[in-house]
């Protein structure tokens, strides 16, 4: 499932679950290790670079996102641009690694659209054997915590392509909310597709998780 960036970027996108605790952490010098239940995010490392070519530039994978590089060195690259515009305060990017192994099949990212990150857009792309998992519903609650709760972002923002069912029902389930329709606003293999553009707000993500929290007897 993949929900595409904002932009045609490549380097920005290169792109019933258990309550885990996000521990506040100075996210700028490095991101934490959060564990879901099958899987953990973490910060990209160089030697993810394999795993990543081979995960995210398959046809079904990278139909709707932003053209992914296309070698190891290019995917080495863009994890070096993570660790540098995450220490400038803009953009973060966690690897999702499934437990049993040791580099990553996908990534969450969260990039700032104003000063301060205020407001961000997200989106997340993943190999297509791990589809349908439950990775993909916990692992964005955990990131969405992390960008609500620690990094302090107000509103996030989503976009994917209007064909792309898959990437739109996970972003329904999640509790995002469909504000709009962007007409022509991703240009993919010289085609240009309309997207869907996703809203969630902070106030309500927290209304959200204690709507969702086990009801307490007396």
């Amino acid at each position: 499932m993949i929900a595409t960036s904002r932009t045609n970027d490549a380097r920005a996108t290169a792109m019933n679950t258990t309550q885990t605790t996000v521990a506040t952490t100075n996210w700028k010098t490095a991101l934490p290790v959060m564990a879901g239940t099958t899987f953990t995010l973490r910060e990209l490392r160089t030697e993810d670079a394999p795993s990543l070519l081979a995960m995210l530039t398959t046809e079904e994978v990278s139909r709707f996102i932003s053209p992914p590089p296309t070698t190891v060195e290019g995917f080495e690259r863009f994890i070096a641009w993570t660790h540098r515009e995450r220490s400038a305060g803009s953009y973060v990017c966690f690897a999702i690694v499934p437990n049993g192994m040791t580099t990553a099949i996908g990534i969450f990212q969260v990039r700032s659209l104003e000063h301060g990150f205020r407001t961000a857009e997200w989106g997340f792309a993943m190999g297509s054997q791990f589809w349908g998992t439950g990775i993909f519903a916990e692992g964005a609650r955990l990131v969405l915590d992390f960008a609500f709760d620690v990094i302090g972002a107000q509103r996030l923002e989503a976009r994917a392509a209007v064909a792309n069912g898959r990437g739109n029902g996970a972003l329904r389930k999640i509790g995002a909310v469909q504000e709009g329709l962007l007409r022509r606003s991703f240009l993919r293999n010289g085609q240009h597709h309309d997207q869907v553009l996703w809203g969630i707000l902070a106030d309500d993500w927290r209304l959200q998780r204690v709507a969702q929290l086990p009801a307490v007897t007396h």
